[in-house]
């Protein structure tokens, strides 16, 4: 550009003919050998008239004629051209400087120096700055600036190695460079082109990274406590104290096995809740978060919201330590009582080396066992079987009494029955006669009355199914009849009523024949003696007297009986033949029976009498 113009983009001028900006080519062959000549175009196709004979050199070369042998002195054959490119290859000129930098944002520091590499290269005169990467520096560093020819002034003017010497300030775009020294071949190119190089300077260093190289003195240990140097000694390292939190004074109140953990490294305090399986509590582990827990609170004001607001070491006057924790002692920790009972090794370790303690016997808290109060089984109240009753005295879900399956499977339909009369002061019941059935498969009683026409009373069912116990004998040990208390003549006593076993079935005899090693010697031989004049009648009939006359005779009576129109009273007769036979053989001899039926009148012929 002109010099009324700045070198700016846009203000250079430029040849729009000019379409090819290559070099020209200096190295050919000739016969099959190498030789360099002159270049004759620049870049551009512009002709170098450098390289070519001017016209007054032409003229003296056609107007000069021959010299003589020893004329002139013939001069020596030109040096042979090489190109800059070839001449300065791979020859770069490098400088070491450095540049400062303002920093605006650090209070440890205000300005930066940071060193650089300038590479100035001979073969095209381009310069790049470069500056050596530092690990974890934080800054943008390598290559500052690339390669290319760096302007010097405003007239288009471009940096050339002449420019360049030791101790001086060199401008780049805005930022200065202060070369302070050079390499070994720099230093030999610039002295044989006769460029005086100024003396190396010493290198600026940065004073922050000198201040962070510098090594630390130790400071002095502070009076207070060392909350990083506390971190880094005990970190990972926690006391840990098994307890029990007493919390019995409250509704519904129990012991609490815990776990306490002292955090070394801040001094921080949890405490874990230690469950068992079916406690009947949540299962949430932690019972107080971890943190710092106040010892001692200073004076503080009444409304002062500690419920709400952080606790500051303002407010505290003391705050738990190890020395708190001794294993047999108790401690409140916000307002809950712990009874520290144990400890694990690594805080047995702690406190002997720290505290010289010794003594860690750890206290028995387990919870000695109740005597068992005595159960007191309440009087039987009537309702049901005392069995059955005694299951809501056992079981909150009372379950039926266990049944004896084996005998009831060998007893199956095996029943007893026995005729008895109700002993009672009303003349009304003297005539009533019961059927009592003893169930041999659960021993059970049972009381039926036959019903008796025009008597005024329903017979039917008079005792349902039921275990009857004997007179004298407790709800706590009840005694139920058995087939041994049995007996012909005997007294039952059926809840207030007394029975009088009058008769028995052959099936009882036959019973207790069959097992008369289960049965007393008394009892068996009762129900013999009851049976034995029906069997003494039985065998005297059947042995001399045929049946059917015996039959024909019977039938006979009964119509005579019949012919009568005043009814006959057999109950009365039955007890006068009972009256009359003393022995209780069951017989009665002619004589007798005769003058019987003569006193009752009984309405039939004396030969048929007689023949009876």
């Amino acid at each position: 550009p002109g010099p009324e113009l700045p070198f700016l983009p846009g203000c250079a001028m430029k040849d729009p003919t000019k379409t090819s900006f290559h070099r020209s080519q200096t190295l050919d062959f000739k016969n099959g050998y190498a030789f360099s000549r002159l270049p004759r175009e620049g870049l551009g196709g512009d002709t170098l008239f450098a390289n070519q004979l001017s016209q007054d050199e032409l003229d003296d070369l056609c107007t000069k004629g021959t010299t003589l042998t020893y004329g002139h002195v013939k001069r020596s054959a030109p040096s042979s051209f090489a190109p800059a490119f070839v001449a300065y290859d791979k020859k770069v000129l490098k400088f070491d400087a450095y540049f400062q930098e303002e920093v605006a944002i650090s209070p440890e520091e205000h300005y930066r120096i940071r060193q650089v590499g300038i590479y100035y290269y001979l073969e095209d005169d381009s310069m790049c700055v470069i500056e050596p990467k530092v690990k974890n520096s934080g800054l943008v560093q390598g290559k500052l600036m690339r390669r290319h020819r760096v302007p010097k002034n405003e007239q288009g003017d471009y940096y050339h190695w002449k420019d360049l010497n030791l101790g001086i300030d060199l401008t780049m775009y805005g930022r200065t460079y202060r070369l302070v020294n050079c390499d070994s071949f720099t230093k030999v190119f610039l002295e044989s082109q006769g460029i005086e190089v100024n003396p190396p300077e010493e290198m600026v260093s940065d004073p922050y990274t000198e201040q962070r190289r510098t090594p630390v003195q130790k400071p002095t240990v502070p009076a207070g406590p060392d909350s990083f140097r506390q971190f880094l000694t005990y970190d990972t390292k926690v006391l840990r104290f098994y307890a029990i939190w007493d919390d019995t004074n409250c509704a519904f109140g129990d012991h609490h096995p815990c776990v306490i953990h002292y955090f070394l490294a801040d001094d921080t305090v949890e405490v874990r809740e230690v469950h068992r399986r079916n406690d009947g509590r949540d299962p949430f582990p932690v019972l107080m978060r971890r943190q710092r827990l106040p010892k001692i609170f200073a004076d503080k004001n009444k409304n002062f919201p500690s419920c709400v607001l952080e606790i500051t070491d303002h407010e505290v006057q003391e705050w738990y330590s190890p020395k708190d924790f001794i294993v047999g002692k108790s401690i409140t920790l916000l307002g809950r009582t712990f009874l520290i009972y144990d400890c694990d090794k690594f805080t047995q370790d702690f406190y002997r080396e720290k505290y010289g303690i010794t003594d860690f016997q750890p206290v028995d808290v387990n919870k000695k066992p109740t005597e068992k109060a005595p159960q007191v089984i309440p009087p039987y109240n009537g309702f049901g079987i005392p069995e059955d009753s005694l299951q809501n005295c056992l079981s909150l879900f009372p379950k039926p009494p266990r049944k004896d399956i084996i005998k009831m499977l060998e007893n199956n339909l095996k029943i007893l029955r026995y005729q008895v009369a109700l002993e009672s002061p009303v003349p009304e019941d003297k005539n009533r006669r019961f059927i009592l059935s003893y169930f041999l498969s659960d021993d059970t009683i049972g009381i039926y009355e036959p019903p008796v026409r025009n008597s005024g009373i329903p017979g039917g069912k008079y005792l349902k199914r039921t275990r009857v116990t004997k007179p004298g004998s407790t709800p706590e040990n009840p005694i139920y009849y058995e087939p041994s208390d049995f007996t012909i003549g005997s007294t039952i006593e059926v809840f207030g009523h007394r029975f009088v076993i009058t008769d028995a079935d052959e099936y009882v005899l036959n019973y207790l024949e069959r097992n008369a090693e289960s049965f007393p010697a008394e009892t068996l031989q009762s129900i013999r003696d009851h049976f034995h004049p029906r069997q003494v009648v039985v065998e005297t009939a059947s042995s001399g007297f045929p049946k059917k006359d015996l039959d024909d005779l019977i039938v006979e009576v009964q119509k005579e009986l019949k012919l009568h129109h005043e009814p006959f009273n057999t109950r009365k007769f039955h007890e006068a033949f009972h009256h009359f036979d003393t022995e209780g053989s069951g017989f009665l001899d002619k004589t007798r029976f005769l003058n019987v039926c003569d006193r009752f009148h009984v309405p039939t012929s004396t030969i048929l009498l007689k023949k009876v």
